[in-house]
C-alpha cells in the first residue's frame, strides 16, 4: 500500500449511508408523529431545517451533524411544549427503524480492507442503539473493531476524543489513521486528533466546502482502495 495508514474511522451517516435517502425517512416519521398536523410538521421541520414532506435538508440543518440532544433542543427552541426526554426517546427510537441505505455495497468493502489489514471504525454523533441497529441491517457490525456515539461517554465530534478512543482501542498511532467523514464536524475532528482526512460527497455539504479541510475528496468511500494505492 502506498499510503502509511493502518486504521480507517468512518462517520455513519452521509459516509457509510447515503444522508438523504436514510435520515430523510427519518425527518418525515418523526416529524410526523411528534407534531399534531401536517402544518405544525411543516413549521417544525422549517425551523430544523428540513423539509417536513420530501424529506430533503438545508445545508445548516442541527440534524446532519448535531448528536441527538442538540437535535431535541434545537426542536425545543420552537416547541418548548415538548417533554425533552420523551422526545430524545422517540427519535431514538425512529432512528432504529429506518432502513439505512448504503452508499455502496458495504460488506465487500470492508471485506476489502480487512484484507488489506486495516483496523476498522465507526464514529458517529448519533447514539449507540441506533447505530448498532443500522450497521446490523447492513450485515456489517462484525466489520469494525470498535463503534462509538454520542453517548459513548466522550465529547462528541467536532471534538477528537473519540477518535483518540479509537485509535487507542486498535493500537494505531492516530497519524497512521484516517478519519473518514461527509461533514465539516467529522473533518475538524480528524485535523484535531491529528489524522488524515477524508472527504465524501454522500451527504449534503458540497467539496468546496470539505475540501480545505481534508486531504482528498472522493465521490463515495468506494474510491478509497484506489486512493490509498495511489
Amino acid at each position: 500500500m502506498a499510503k502509511d495508514i493502518g486504521a480507517l474511522l468512518f462517520d455513519k451517516d452521509g459516509t457509510l449511508f447515503d444522508f438523504e435517502g436514510t435520515w430523510g425517512q427519518w425527518a418525515v416519521r418523526a416529524l410526523a408523529e411528534i407534531t399534531a398536523t401536517p402544518e405544525e410538521a411543516k413549521a417544525l421541520g422549517a425551523h430544523m431545517g428540513v423539509d417536513a414532506e420530501t424529506g430533503k435538508f438545508q445545508p445548516g440543518s442541527v440534524i446532519i451533524a448535531g448528536t441527538p440532544h442538540e437535535i431535541v433542543a434545537k426542536a425545543r427552541e420552537l416547541r418548548p411544549d415538548f417533554d425533552a426526554d420523551e422526545l430524545y426517546t422517540t427519535i431514538n427510537r425512529i432512528a432504529t427503524e429506518v432502513i439505512p441505505v448504503e452508499v455502496t455495497p458495504l460488506p465487500s468493502l470492508l471485506k476489502t480492507f480487512r484484507d488489506m489489514g486495516m483496523k476498522l471504525g465507526v464514529c458517529t454523533n448519533d447514539t449507540l442503539e441506533p447505530a448498532y441497529a443500522n450497521l446490523t441491517h447492513a450485515g456489517v457490525r462484525d466489520d469494525f473493531d470498535l463503534v462509538l456515539g454520542a453517548d459513548s461517554g466522550h465529547v462528541p465530534k467536532p471534538a477528537p476524543d473519540g477518535l483518540f478512543v479509537f485509535a487507542k482501542h486498535v493500537g494505531v498511532d492516530p497519524a497512521r489513521c484516517a478519519m473518514v467523514g461527509d461533514s465539516l464536524h467529522d473533518l475538524q475532528s480528524g485535523r484535531a486528533a491529528g489524522m488524515k482526512t477524508i472527504a465524501v460527497l454522500t451527504g449534503v455539504a458540497p467539496a468546496e466546502e470539505l475540501a480545505p479541510y481534508a486531504d482528498v475528496v472522493l465521490p463515495d468511500i468506494s474510491h478509497i482502495p484506489a486512493w490509498l494505492a495511489e
